[in-house]
């Protein structure tokens, strides 16, 4: 019996601990799609706040089947569970293996992406954060380079551009000296004119993709080890579950077999009055 309580009671705190965290994802990304002044995108794949409320979402139903089924020893919920985590695992699974097949081919997806975001800069507050994060992160600007930032309409290199930020790049690209205490968000202005050496004492010159490839494969292990470690507790929560339907199971079948026992010693302790004669028929 502890052995049940114990696999009954880590898979409920594993779950709600998950339940917790999207609940958390779904408030933020409430917060965050409320605060904006205007909602102009209109794909999930730019859009976080959206993004954040559909994860939490999905996360939020499917631990809350877990901590139910687990605490309340429902096997149709454990099994709806095990069943939609094994799904999630498969397809995991399934997306590393094309991702190492199709290297290429999701690097370009990826760069085209990233391109899409650039021309929305500016639109979306929450968009805008991300680039500017990323690009103060690994030090990088652009996709390529600085230049793709004249595919957005604020930067765009031209000569009938009216903006003032025309021919330059976002303040993130800039780099800011040890010393420096005041940040000088006009630094980039009119970077995109200079050549790439003369520009490279002001901004960031090399894209994002290259620096995120580039720390993604000097950081191998420990984005091997995350990767592995979040499968592994998918796999730990999925043994789990099934641990605990085969218990319930099991001591249903020992419920039924102790009733059918009962029933038939009741049966055969049934007594008659002494002398009693029985007539064959």
């Amino acid at each position: 019996m502890r052995g049940y309580r114990g696999i009954k009671y880590t898979l409920f705190i594993c779950c709600y601990v998950f339940w917790v965290v999207s609940a958390v994802l779904i408030a933020v990304g409430i917060y965050a799609k409320i605060a904006k002044e205007r909602d102009v995108v209109d794909t999930l794949t730019v859009d976080p706040a959206m993004l954040l409320i559909i994860v939490g979402s999905v996360m939020f139903l499917i631990t809350f089947l877990g901590c139910f089924g687990a605490l309340r020893n429902i096997t149709c919920l454990l099994k709806m569970f095990l069943g939609i985590l094994a799904v999630i695992l498969l397809l995991q699974v399934a997306a590393g293996i094309v991702g190492y097949l199709f290297t290429d081919m999701v690097m370009e997806r990826t760069e085209k992406l990233m391109m899409k975001a650039i021309v929305r800069y500016r639109e979306d507050q929450d968009l805008e954060n991300a680039i500017d994060f990323i690009q103060k992160k690994f030090q990088c600007c652009g996709v390529e380079s600085y230049t793709d930032w004249s595919h957005n309409a604020y930067f765009e290199c031209v000569d009938t551009n009216p903006s003032l930020e025309a021919c330059g790049v976002p303040f993130s690209c800039c780099i800011h000296l040890p010393n420096q205490t005041v940040l000088n968000t006009m630094c980039g202005y009119g970077v995109q004119q200079l050549e790439k050496h003369s520009a490279s004492f002001d901004v960031f010159t090399v894209g994002c993709l290259e620096k995120i490839a580039s720390w993604t494969k000097n950081n191998l292990l420990l984005v091997a080890g995350l990767t592995a470690g979040l499968l592994l507790l998918e796999v730990c929560m999925i043994c789990l579950a099934a641990a605990q339907i085969c218990w319930i199971k099991k001591v249903q079948q020992q419920k039924k077999e102790n009733e059918l026992r009962s029933k038939s010693e009741r049966k055969d302790s049934s007594w008659y009055p002494a002398f009693t004669d029985f007539d064959d028929e």
